[in-house]
């Protein structure tokens, strides 16, 4: 819903009342309930955070307010969990989570096998587009790899082909060089354009050369192993569309992929002004294509890999959504991966690596462990646009450093953070060279003898580059009130030159190159680093990871995100305390924390509004949601402003409530939540009369009645008297609450509720304002349809017809659930302002 009205929170939420249009007005009744006297603001204007005197949170609150703080959310049956295993008991646990079996999660990110890659075999198997410009502008030799050779080829055809389309509809730019320049972004869309990168190599590898042995590597191809277990990539991946904020490609639809679909010959041929040859040509195309759909799986792989890059191009072309659909039935991982990856592997990795972080935040059990990744990865913020080459560095981020050093010591994650390619290529700090150091004296030579102005120009400009000096201090340690001055930053930058990646084309590792190192000793913060190449760098971390400002900063931003956007500073100083006393230890200051007067002050509660990811996550897992393709997920954070890895400055996301809270936002969250409960939103599935007839609730049979007519003169929904709002509806929207938030709403919240449960206008709205909402199959792009399909955890490689986690068949498909006045009641719970705070 689309909702004009002043962007200053909900505190102005009677504005929206004001609307003229009828049909909107209608749409909007029950967010106007919601938002009247009921000012989201009201957990944000307080002055002071919680402090230590005073009451304590107790009982079921006390774990309910430790499963919105130090979780993306309760999910059913975790409260009751908790409080049998005793808060303690469970927190401790959450501390190390290798004690935690999260097998059940390893199962479902078995469909992107590709994010276990290593980070070089990742880009070797799934070339970047710079990768594939630079082989088919230099002509390098493909690998010899049957399957590697097919994606090698297949992307140059159709990088050939893009730039033939850019060539055509500017040939004066085509004529200056920016038909090579590959502008743009790899990830938006079928285009294969995007930034260039200022230096790097790519060895040929062994095999045969571009223009010569395709028909060679083809037939080779027709008998590699299509399950994925050959050379390079024993285990790869799956994934979808392009990532939150990208294009997507062809116009199709990502989302459920439910039973297998009956087979599509083509009895019509569309272009009918076609000459005879043409015609004919044309007909032919379509029934080999059909001819190859109709094939069983392994055959269909092989029959594809086999195909010129011409005719593949042409056989990919021809796919309607359908087919391509229809394509996949059968197909496990490793093949859908290999298939989007002849088109574009950039969007396939970039799609990837946005899901399964999700499904992680969804469904992993060792959840605090996921909290404090998410935490330290806006802390550490990457950007996954920077270039072509980020989104291959992101998945070992997030896997080997970030995660791993979650719930550590902090000096080993800033050391690790400062290593990482994504850290180094996102800062530029890789291309950081020395004033005086070797590399820089040879440059203007090497200049002077490049043919090619653009390497000329980029050797010629090659020097010092302070953004990880800057960043390192003023977001990463200290804070921006640390006490270091720019000349900090200056000796700073000059202690990590040399600090590189060994070609990055082709996604090396960290690597320190002495040659870029400026020599001689520096001053940082007023203390002499002597001369000692990358040790230097390693001294600076450790005196910065050991500051009390360090200290401070840190436990500062983690109180913001656990406690209060205005912490208390006594609470700070113990946080810092700890922090110093053991070593950077998170655990210990996590424990500091968790122990406080003021982390369980009733000030405290329901005091942080939720960022929208922490709402999108939160409310899958309330609902007890079956994510069946992720994409469609990745999607509603691009729309609701937060789209993962998509923070463009350092700083990363605020974890404030105020940037978060305005009309418009809020209403787009309440769009999601309705979409989202009624079954609309691509890939996710509910299941409503499971979750109110679960855990003896009494609430077995419970089905959808007509609420009666409030009283003439009282507010719609406020069930004024008894008998205007049927027991069994009352019931059920009760029922919800519980499930749902885990305690009471406030009564007019619930009067609307109730009120609108049989009133299908406000989703049927929210599903056409929220894009991609239409209904499943909705959003996505080709690769979603080709990579995403249901979810099976008892057979993962199955897809029609999924079974939810507790093995039921879903009551339900086609974005129509079960029971429409719950799913009604749920969307307007999940939007509504009490499930907005955590």
């Amino acid at each position: 819903m689309r909702i004009s009205g002043k962007s200053d929170g909900m505190s102005n939420g009677s504005s929206l009342c004001s609307l003229k249009d009828t049909l909107r007005a209608v749409v909007a009744a029950a967010l106007c309930v919601l938002m009247v006297d009921q000012p989201l603001f009201a957990a944000t204007v307080v002055k002071r955070g919680p402090t230590a005197g005073g009451p304590q949170v107790l009982g079921d609150a006390r774990n309910l307010h430790a499963l919105n703080r130090l979780t993306f959310g309760p999910r059913p049956g975790d409260l009751a969990a908790v409080k049998a295993m005793g808060l303690n008991t469970w927190f401790e646990m959450q501390l190390n989570p290798s004690k935690i079996d999260d097998s059940a999660l390893e199962a479902r990110l078995a469909m992107f096998p590709a994010m276990q890659l290593p980070q070089s075999e990742l880009i070797a198997r799934f070339p970047s587009q710079q990768l594939i410009k630079q082989m088919t502008q230099s002509r390098q030799w493909l690998p010899a790899d049957p399957v590697e050779h097919a994606i090698y080829a297949d992307e140059m055809a159709f990088y050939k082909i893009q730039q033939a389309k850019q060539a055509a509809k500017a040939p004066a730019a085509a004529a200056g060089g920016a038909g090579d320049s590959m502008a743009g972004d790899s990830m938006a869309g079928d285009s294969m354009t995007g930034d260039s990168m200022a230096s790097g190599t790519a060895p040929a590898a062994a095999g045969t050369p571009v223009l010569a042995g395709k028909k060679a590597g083809r037939k080779a191809a027709q008998s590699a192993d299509m399950s994925g277990g050959d050379k390079a990539g024993g285990d790869m991946a799956s994934g979808s569309s392009a990532p939150a904020g990208a294009a997507t490609a062809d116009g199709m639809m990502a989302g459920d992929m439910g039973a297998p679909a009956a087979p599509l010959p083509k009895s019509e041929i569309t272009d009918t002004a076609q000459a005879p040859a043409q015609h004919v040509e044309q007909l032919f195309k379509d029934l080999e294509a059909v001819n190859i759909i109709n094939l069983p799986p392994e055959e269909r792989m092989r029959k594809v890999l086999a195909l010129s890059p011409a005719d593949f191009v042409s056989f990919r072309q021809s796919l309607s959504g359908a087919e391509l659909a229809q394509f996949a039935e059968g197909l496990n991982p490793q093949q859908r991966e290999i298939f989007a990856a002849l088109q574009n592997s950039t969007r396939l990795i970039g799609s990837e690596e946005l899901q399964s972080r999700l499904i992680r935040d969804v469904y992993s059990d060792r959840q605090l462990e996921a909290v404090m990744t998410d935490f330290w990865l806006n802390h550490f913020n990457v950007y996954i646009r920077k270039n072509q080459n980020e989104p291959y560095l992101i998945p070992s981020y997030e896997r080997d450093v970030i995660r791993p050093n979650a719930l550590g010591k902090f000096e080993n994650l800033l050391v690790a953070t400062a290593k990482s390619p994504a850290m180094l290529m996102y800062l530029d700090n890789w291309q950081s060279i020395g004033p005086d150091s070797p590399a820089a004296k040879r440059g203007p030579g090497f200049a002077a003898r490049a043919q090619n102005p653009q390497v000329r120009a980029a050797l010629k400009d090659r020097g010092l580059n302070e953004n990880y000096g800057r960043e390192l201090m003023e977001l990463h340690t200290l804070g921006v009130t640390g006490g270091y001055t720019q000349a900090d930053v200056t000796q700073v930058a000059k202690v990590f030159t040399g600090w590189t990646i060994n070609q990055p084309l082709r996604g090396g590792e960290f690597q320190f190159d002495e040659r870029r190192h400026e020599p001689g000793t520096k001053v940082v913060l007023g203390q002499k680093i002597p001369e000692n190449g990358m040790n230097e760098g390693l001294e600076v971390l450790h005196m910065l990871a050991t500051s009390p400002a360090t200290a401070k900063f840190i436990s500062t931003k983690l109180a913001v995100r656990f406690v209060s956007d205005d912490p208390p500073p006594a609470l700070v100083d113990r946080m810092a305390q700890s922090f110093l006393e053991s070593g950077g230890d998170i655990k210990t200051v996590l424990r500091t924390m968790f122990s406080s007067a003021e982390f369980w002050a009733p000030a405290a509660e329901k005091s942080k509004v939720k960022t929208p990811l922490e709402f999108v996550v939160s409310a899958v897992r309330a609902s007890g949601a079956q994510v069946n393709n992720a994409q469609g997920l990745v999607q509603a954070l691009d729309r609701l402003g937060m789209p993962l890895y998509g923070m463009q400055t350092p700083n990363g996301y605020s974890w404030m409530s105020e940037p978060w809270v305005s009309t418009g936002a809020l209403v787009s969250r309440m769009n999601f939540a309705l979409v989202m409960a009624g079954d609309k939103l691509p890939g996710t599935r509910t299941d409503w009369a499971k979750l109110l007839n679960s855990n003896g609730s009494g609430g077995v049979g419970m089905t959808a009645k007509q609420v009666g007519m409030a009283k003439e003169g009282a507010s719609p929904g406020s069930g004024s008297s008894s008998g205007d709002i049927d027991p069994e509806v009352a019931a059920k929207e009760a029922r919800l609450e519980l499930v749902l938030l885990g305690q009471p709403v406030s009564d007019r919240t619930r009067a609307t509720v109730i009120g609108q449960s049989n009133d299908s206008t406000a989703a049927i709205q929210a599903a056409r304002e929220f894009q991609g909402g239409g209904g499943p199959g909705g959003g996505g792009g080709a690769a979603g349809l080709l990579l995403g399909g249901e979810y099976n955890p008892v057979m993962p490689g199955a897809r029609a017809n999924a079974l939810n986690a507790g093995g039921g068949a879903y009551a339900q498909r086609n974005g129509i659930p079960d029971d429409r006045q719950a799913a009604i009641m749920a969307g307007l719970l999940l939007g509504s302002p009490e499930f907005q705070r955590r």
